[in-house]
């Protein structure tokens, strides 16, 4: 930071709101034995100081010559400037020094500054003993001051420290500044402002992927009308790869202009967006909720990780109290800087998100319309690799904060129960009628398919509902909720960011326990609960996941999982896709896949459902969920697919 003198403070200046709800107090303003003592003086101009009125004091300046009071309180309000709203702290050091007629003390001053910070420093107060047998203070602009000459004001100064990054999980910045191109338009060089709107327009909508939200230009023919001749109106800022695809249609349109900056930005538009937050100027209700933290200018943190550590990554803001004192031609500008703290870096945010892992859940929901989450974790230690939402990027983290039921995802639970229970194995024949009825509710599979009589793991890889509605009376009241808790479902487990970590149907009618054994009824879960589960299975055990990497202690993990019970249902998620519902991902790159596919009702109509898949491959465990999207073979399954290409092409 270069050392002052600076600038013209029109230019540099940035001021601060203070709160001026800060208490100040005067403390050490000892009494002495003599009433007419220079002390009993010197403790009236600090109370008055501290209040605004100096009625009680007597002044001289320096010729000897009296001073009015309230000339005196207006013109320390003058000096104080920009900390006017907020007096110091005041006390006396100690009893005067007297030489004859004249006594001097020391006064420590604390000024309390935004962010809870303080400047103090000590001053001297000079006082001269009166015919009428009374102190009086001799009043000067360096008593508040030691530098303070007639007509200055103490000014704040802002230094905005440098935004730490967010980093992927090579320790490499996810988000940092890339180049943009703002493009802008000039009123006076257009004279069809209708057809120039209309080939923008066009042009914005060839980007591909399609920007999210979309590029409104109603309001550019207002603005351009109400602009001066030559201003540059700005229309949108695009990373550069989205302006050079249009380049050749929008540059030689009529008054278009265009600017080169940088912009802290994630490697995509798309890349864990919702995940991440984005980086922007302060807002009014960011100035307005933290006056003391933000200014005009600065960058803020909006949403997720962004947001929530924005403290940590934006560090702390620089303070100067610099004189400013007007010149000849009545300017003001600084006469020298009397105090300063040095603004303080952000820390870094390391995360466990791997870049590669990112692109490709990104990738595979591009595309999508439907609002979509994938989430993808290292099976062998919990790290969280990628966690996408669509479209588009997503502006809720949909991967964290869903509550939705799992639909037959969940028969990977009911499964664990059973054999836990040791009801069924792979091979015990279990019935798979069109219909089953408990209470008068009749259940049925999708399509209304029956298998009849078939081993377990047909009934499993096929997903047939009333073969678990059967069976759910032999789960028990908890049998359901025991085997969801051992794979971290309901716990109380935290990743940095606010995640649902489910919710199990325990108990119940019998019909309420048919409807949960193939994840329905009251069962809720997210994306990231059932990406954990899913993880619990292929390890043997549950851990918690992971995001951040300098969170501390992690929750504990659960215990293993049963040799007995978890070797069969990995070899019926297997067959889920060597034989069931999800072939589809029977021939990707990188190795077998086990998984399960599940569409969940989401109101009374059967035909209204949301599309699940949940699987891994190698050491990755990962969760596809897409709203409202119908069958899990023709949306879920699909972006699965596409995941897993992009990943083995990583």
């Amino acid at each position: 930071m270069p050392a002052y003198p600076l600038p013209r403070l029109r230019a540099t200046r940035r001021p601060f709101t203070l709160l001026a709800s800060l208490t100040i107090a005067i403390g050490g303003l000892t009494a002495c034995s003599d009433q007419n003592g220079p002390e009993q003086a010197v403790d009236a101009l600090l109370a008055g100081w501290h209040s605004g009125d100096l009625q009680q004091v007597g002044f001289l300046n320096p010729a000897g010559e009296k001073i009015p009071a309230a000339e005196v309180a207006a013109e320390i309000r003058q000096l104080s400037g920009d900390l006017a709203k907020t007096p110091p702290k005041l006390r006396r050091q100690g009893a005067a020094k007297i030489t004859g007629d004249t006594a001097t003390t020391t006064v420590s001053v604390d000024w309390p500054l935004p962010d809870s910070r303080h400047w103090t420093y000590a001053t001297s107060v000079t006082l001269k003993h009166g015919a009428d047998d009374k102190w009086q203070v001799v009043w000067e602009p360096r008593v508040v001051q030691e530098k303070l000459t007639r007509g200055d004001q103490l000014t704040l100064v802002r230094q905005r420290p440098p935004r730490a990054a967010v980093l992927d999980n090579a320790g490499r910045s996810i988000v940092t500044a890339r180049p943009v191109v703002i493009v802008g338009v000039q009123p006076r060089e257009v004279s069809n402002v209708p057809a120039l709107v209309k080939q923008l327009d066009a042009a914005f909508k060839a980007i591909r992927p399609a920007l999210d939200p979309p590029i409104d230009l109603s309001d550019l023919p207002s603005r351009l009308r109400d602009a001066k001749p030559d201003a540059f109106v700005e229309v949108v800022t695009l990373r550069t790869d989205a302006y050079l695809q249009i380049k050749p249609r929008i540059y030689d349109l009529p008054g278009t202009k265009f600017r080169e900056q940088q912009r802290q930005l994630a490697p995509t538009r798309e890349f864990a967006r919702a995940l991440l937050g984005t980086v922007d100027p302060a807002r009014k209700e960011d100035i307005e909720s933290h006056p003391d933290r933000y200014a005009v200018g600065d960058l803020v943190g909006h949403g997720g990780l962004q947001e929530a550590f924005d403290k940590q990554l934006g560090g702390k803001a620089g303070i100067s109290v610099v004189i400013s004192r007007k010149g000849p031609d009545g300017t003001a500008a600084s006469a020298g800087e009397v105090f300063r703290l040095q603004p303080q870096p952000g820390a870094p945010l390391r995360t466990t998100i791997g870049l590669p892992t990112q692109v490709a859940a990104d990738a595979a929901l591009r595309g999508q319309s439907l609002r979509s989450s994938l989430v993808a974790l290292r099976i062998s230690d919990g790290a969280l690799l990628a966690v996408a939402n669509g479209p588009h990027g997503g502006g809720e983290n949909l991967a964290f904060t869903a509550q939705v039921p799992p639909g037959s995802t969940f028969k990977m639970v009911s499964a664990l129960a059973l054999l836990d229970r040791g009801v069924v194995g792979l091979d015990t024949p279990v019935a798979c009628p069109r219909t089953f009825t408990v209470e008068g509710r009749s259940f049925t599979n999708s399509d209304r398919f029956e298998l009849g009589t078939v081993p377990f793991r047909v009934d499993f890889a096929e997903s047939c509902n009333t073969a678990f509605a059967s069976l759910a009376p032999k789960l028990g009241d908890d049998g359901l909720v025991a085997a969801g808790r051992s794979l971290g479902l309901e716990g109380d487990w935290k990743v940095g960011l606010p995640a649902f970590t489910g919710t199990v149907s325990t108990g119940g009618s019998a019909v309420e326990r048919a409807a949960a054994s193939f994840g329905q009824g009251t069962t809720l879960v997210s994306p990231l609960a059932m990406a954990a589960a899913t993880a619990a299975v292929a390890k043997g055990q549950w851990q918690p996941p992971r995001l951040l990497l300098d969170a501390g202690p992690a929750s504990p993990a659960g215990p293993r999982l049963a040799d007995r019970s978890v070797q069969p249902l990995r070899t019926m998620m297997r067959e889920v896709v060597t034989k069931g519902t999800a072939t589809a991902l029977m021939d990707v790159p990188g190795g077998p896949v086990h998984g399960k596919t599940g569409t969940a009702e989401y109101d009374n109509n059967p035909a209204h459902t949301h599309a699940w898949f949940v699987g891994w491959q190698g050491d990755v465990a990962f969760a596809v969920f897409v709203e409202k999207g119908g069958s899990s073979t023709t949306s879920a399954v699909p972006i699965a697919e596409r995941f897993l290409r992009a990943l083995a092409d990583a």
